[in-house]
């Protein structure tokens, strides 16, 4: 063995005697509370792929999505064909429909499916994509999320997308990924890709 291989060895030893001691101090088990925000693109990628990944080990999951709604969903397509429930405010963008009492009617509707499937203990995965902008605008009540989530089944773990994501969130998150924004295609004018944009 060569002195490079060697200290090689030694640091990943190091570095597994520190991760050994993590997973042996970690023992309590409960669903999650996990935050994904940030101005950067994959937000809502991600809380996807979450889903995707909790339906591909067999667990149950629920989706509802704000803001978005009234494109082609690859994910809704795909996830769909799996049990996956939707609950879509299909409203668009809140920049198209400029109007605060529909899109604020449109969110209710849909808040009070999540709340059904807040309370829902055969759901093990429920993703609110894009909610942080319903409570940034008011449209749903920043207290009663809260409330909801902490009133959830014990097992049931709760995914949120959406820039800006309230203190509260974040507090209450046991994960908080934020999403950082380098470059993005649309600011050098090119079009939103299908399949890769949405």
């Amino acid at each position: 063995m060569t002195q490079q291989q060697d200290r090689h060895q030694q640091r990943q030893q190091k570095l597994k005697e520190k991760v050994d001691e993590k997973i042996a101090a970690a023992t309590e088990e409960k669903g999650l509370v996990l935050v994904i925000t940030g101005n950067g693109k994959g937000k809502s990628t991600s809380g996807f792929g979450t889903v995707a990944r909790a339906v591909g080990h067999g667990f149950s999951c629920g989706v509802a999505q704000f803001i978005k709604g009234t494109w082609d969903n690859g994910e809704r397509n795909l996830l769909e064909q799996h049990g996956v429930t939707f609950h879509v405010m299909a409203t668009g963008f809140t920049w198209e429909t400029q109007n605060k009492e529909a899109d604020t009617e449109a969110a209710q509707l849909v808040w009070q499916e999540c709340k059904k499937m807040l309370q829902d203990p055969s759901l093990d995965v429920v993703l609110l994509d894009e909610l942080t902008y319903m409570v940034s605008f008011d449209y749903i009540d920043l207290d009663e999320v809260i409330n909801a989530i902490e009133q959830r089944p014990t097992q049931q773990s709760v995914v949120i997308t959406g820039r800006g994501a309230h203190r509260s969130l974040i507090e209450l998150a046991d994960t908080v990924s934020e999403v950082r924004n380098v470059k993005h295609a649309f600011d050098s004018g090119i079009m939103a890709r299908k399949g890769i944009d949405w």
